[in-house]
């Protein structure tokens, strides 16, 4: 079943527990949140506290997504906040191993992040142990990007591996997606698809989320 994960990037922060309740209500599964340092990535923005605020007005899996340096610092304190599920980036860890066992054992499922240009080469090792790959369509750092269409090679590469594998790891693509790239990504092999514009930059965001949905689910049977 393919997934929605509207990213609260995009949304209206003075309005953000409405417009939760809004896409949930709309049938979204997933509450995407992208974590940025500054650092790792040229912007700023959330922290454990907002995660905490959010969680008891919502039922949606919080996928926490952090794009900063040394992922190991943050994890315990997003755990604790109420997130159901972290990724992290291939590029921003030296020990990935050791990120993705401390967030199992905090009883989070584990991800990890991609960037357009990185390989799939540094999953072979570990792609086993994740419940979940995040390819970003666009480069990290920024809501509101154009889709980049050479990644749709690597998606469809990694999931004819996960097939192979016969694992239980989902794709999460993540970056520029709307009504016309959500097919594309779905055809591609995408699992759970991350959504900031073209869901809370639209009139209707519970109507949005419709839409992409139906979008989707011509692609792919689900």
């Amino acid at each position: 079943m393919i997934q929605l994960a509207p990213s609260i990037l995009s949304a209206d922060f003075s309005r953000l527990g409405e417009q939760v309740h809004l896409i949930e209500e709309a049938g979204a599964e997933v509450l995407h949140i992208d974590v940025m340092d500054g650092h790792f990535v040229p912007n700023l923005t959330f922290g454990p506290a907002l995660v905490k605020a959010l969680r008891p007005h919502s039922k949606m899996r919080f996928d926490v997504h952090l794009m900063v340096e040394e992922p190991e610092r943050f994890i315990s304190e997003f755990a604790a906040a109420g997130a159901d599920h972290i990724t992290f980036h291939l590029e921003a860890s030296q020990h990935v191993h050791r990120v993705v066992q401390q967030i199992k054992e905090l009883g989070l499922t584990a991800g990890i992040a991609l960037n357009p240009a990185t390989q799939l080469d540094g999953l072979k090792y570990i792609l086993e142990d994740l419940d979940m790959v995040l390819l970003m369509t666009v480069n990290p750092g920024f809501g509101g990007q154009k889709f980049i269409p050479n990644v749709l090679p690597k998606i469809q590469v990694l999931h004819h591996h996960i097939e192979h594998k016969q694992s239980p790891c989902q794709i999460e693509v993540d970056g520029g997606i709307n009504l016309e790239t959500a097919a594309q990504v779905v055809l591609a092999g995408a699992d759970i698809l991350v959504a900031g514009s073209a869901v809370f930059d639209q009139a209707d965001p519970k109507l949005a989320v419709e839409r992409l949905r139906q979008a989707a689910s011509l692609t792919r049977s689900e």
